[in-house]
């Protein structure tokens, strides 16, 4: 069977009813009513787990006892069936993160196991561990099941990690079962098992378990695929389908660009490999009953549609039980991608810059934050100024080259990462020498006092300041524009990297040393140095960059759009050929390119509702124009507002509200 053959190779859209055990009893023919009218052609229905809502024979499933109120006594089976009928899809929700008392009890060997030597208990189930023989043999057997009497259509496996953090948001430390204690001593040879990430050594924790759960997700696919080809998973990276589940919660801080974010990372990475978005219908778990805003719903499936996504809305329940507000919204954006099938059939990225993603498992928790927000400040950059760009997380760099796309890209921006792994150094390399632009900010390509790319316009690095106070009064002097006079001074804030340029290295921004700060009698003193906070070098055919200073996070703290600015210019100067849309559009208004099997598609995502801790209607925006310089061919027709667009060179845009696209 071909790739082209298999169902979820085509743009789908997707309804999840997470059932409590409750809701055994519903009515399959009102569900696949509503679904229909929704636009989902796939349900995704529990199945088994913690709870089978089918007569499992196993002795480690738990038969829902409300399977009694149905006359076939299989909720499974009857839903199969009725969606058969209609064409519609059904996948099943496996959760094998816990089991009931009596089971733990019988098998401790299978819990998740704290340093303290405890079982993780929460509502009177209790965690598993993905290391034991739970996950490892007996779920094999529970998917042999549910395979052998129903032509499910897919699976999806729920929580299926090292349940470090529990329901209530209790970080419960990392597992030291015994399966673990064993399994980690041979991943790392002398190396102290961690309890949790005050631990020096939970990055090299974290890499195992992701080791396991990534071996574990391959050998379920490779065992569905063979029992039957047509079911996908539904899980990571090395799944079918990758899944992003799209959620709000309380106590956490907005990232309003999440559900972009982690789409555009995974198209990146495997532009071939589907991705699925569920976005969840209600404000947090403690808070099932209340429904997600519905202007930040919207948010969820509109990035995750305009990076190449299939939409999925997620409820607790069934449709019979819920009053969400945001269900109008979510029905009709997924309608919308339902009724362009060709728009979004194989629809890929296709910007020519690439913003690298931080690699989490490569650094301790307080350098993760801070490459974070220096990652999320060049992001915000780039979507404020119309510069199109995909992310790639860090450790994926090499397959992207592998894969021959590489050569796609005009630049690589690297935030603040820190040391970068030998084979990444070589890419990079590789892709300078051959045309393309390199541009690091902060650490990005420092070991030691050295530059690890080769041709990099830095000697050496001879001092780091990244405490608050040894950068605190420091400045960056912009040159006005034309040459002529000063333009106004730059803070910086986060890191300073002092380094020595080579001998013909292009310098820019020059440096003012610290000085008093108050009172204000004192408040002078500043005096140029001989350091530069740009500095640039061509190699081969392409050209380095170097902004020794982390700029993305000073425009997170300070927000002055000067520091944008900066950052974006060398953009532009750095890459090999155009990348930035030449528009009118205000700030507010993302612009996403892509391809699909109808050319090249358009998004535009109006940002301008976005709130600190949610997201508001955005203003319509009309009157507007756009260009993609690198296109042969512009858009030639709005898809929301049904209309063809006027213009040869440049074309003049419909009113926006939440969205549109464009196809050429």
């Amino acid at each position: 069977m071909s790739r082209d053959d298999l169902w979820w190779h085509r743009p789908f859209q997707m309804f999840q009813t997470n059932l409590r055990e409750i809701d055994a009893g519903l009515d399959v023919h009102r569900v696949l009513d509503y679904l229909e009218e929704f636009g989902a052609g796939a349900w995704l229905l529990s199945v088994g787990g913690i709870v089978a809502n089918h007569p499992s024979d196993l002795e480690f499933q738990t038969r829902n006892p409300a399977l009694a109120e149905r006359p076939s006594g299989d909720l499974v089976g009857d839903a199969v069936a009725a969606a058969g009928e209609r064409g519609v899809r059904v996948l099943a929700r496996m959760d094998f993160s816990k089991v009931d008392h009596r089971r733990a009890e019988r098998h401790p060997e299978w819990c998740f196991t704290g340093a303290d030597g405890t079982q993780q208990v929460y509502n009177g189930l209790t965690s598993v561990c993905p290391s034991g023989d739970y996950y490892q043999r007996h779920l094999f057997a529970v998917v042999d099941e549910v395979l052998d009497r129903y032509p499910v259509d897919g699976f999806f496996f729920n929580w299926m990690s090292f349940n470090e953090v529990d329901y209530s948001g209790v970080h419960r430390g990392t597992c030291h079962c015994l399966p673990c204690q064993r399994a980690f001593a041979e991943f790392a040879p002398g190396v102290a098992l961690p309890t949790g990430p005050d631990s020096d050594t939970y990055p090299v924790w974290k890499r195992f378990a992701a080791g396991v759960l990534d071996d574990l997700t391959a050998r379920v696919r490779d065992h569905v695929s063979r029992r039957r080809p047509e079911a996908p998973l539904i899980l990571g990276d090395r799944a079918d389908i990758v899944f992003h589940e799209a959620n709000n919660a309380v106590g956490r801080t907005l990232w309003h660009h999440r559900t972009a974010e982690h789409v555009s990372a995974a198209r990146t990475f495997r532009p071939h490999v589907p991705v699925l978005t569920n976005a969840v219908g209600f404000v947090d778990m403690p808070y099932r009953l209340a429904g997600e805003d519905p202007r930040h719903f919207a948010q969820f499936l509109v990035q995750a549609i305009s990076r190449g996504a299939n939409p999925s809305t997620y409820i607790m329940g069934t449709p019979d039980d819920v009053t969400y507000e945001c269900l109008d919204v979510a029905s009709e954006i997924t309608r919308f991608h339902r009724d362009n099938p060709e728009t979004y059939r194989a629809l890929r990225p296709a910007a020519r810059v690439v913003l690298v993603r931080p690699d989490p498992l490569r650094r301790a928790s307080p350098r993760t934050e801070e490459a974070t927000e220096e990652f999320r400040g060049l992001y915000t950059a780039l979507v404020e100024t119309h510069v199109p760009f995909d992310v790639l997380p860090e450790s994926r760099i090499p397959d992207v080259e592998e894969q021959g796309r590489l050569g796609a890209y005009g630049l690589i921006v690297l935030p603040d990462l820190g040391p970068l792994a030998p084979k990444a150094v070589g890419v990079l390399d590789r892709f300078v020498s051959g045309g393309g632009g390199v541009l690091g900010t902060g650490s990005s390509g420092f070991e030691g006092d050295g530059s690890q790319l080769e041709g990099a316009p830095v000697l050496r690095r001879t001092a780091v300041r990244d405490t608050v106070e040894s950068v605190r009064s420091m400045h960056l002097r912009r040159p006005g524009r034309d040459g002529h006079g000063p333009r106004g001074d730059l803070p910086v804030l986060g890191a300073f990297h002092v380094v020595e340029p080579v001998a013909d290295a292009d310098t820019d921004l020059p440096v003012l040393s610290r000085a008093p700060y108050g009172p204000p009698e004192k408040c002078h003193g500043h005096l140029p140095l001989d350091l530069h906070g740009v500095l640039r070098r061509a190699q081969g055919r392409g050209r380095i960059t170097v902004m020794p200073w982390t700029p993305g996070r000073a425009y997170r703290q300070a927000g002055l759009g000067g520091l944008r600015d900066v950052f974006v210019d060398e953009v532009s100067r750095t890459a090999e050929g155009p990348v930035r849309i030449e528009t009118d559009l205000p700030e507010q208004v993302e612009v996403v390119l892509g391809t699909s099997a109808s050319g090249g598609v358009v998004h535009l995502v109006n940002h301008s509702g976005d709130v600190p801790q949610g997201f508001r209607s955005p203003l319509p925006v009309e009157g507007r124009y756009l260009r993609v310089p690198w296109w042969p061919e512009q858009p030639s027709r709005a898809l929301r507002a049904d209309t063809a667009l006027v213009g040869d060179s440049r074309v003049e845009l419909p009113r926006i509200g939440l969205f549109e696209v464009l196809t050429a």
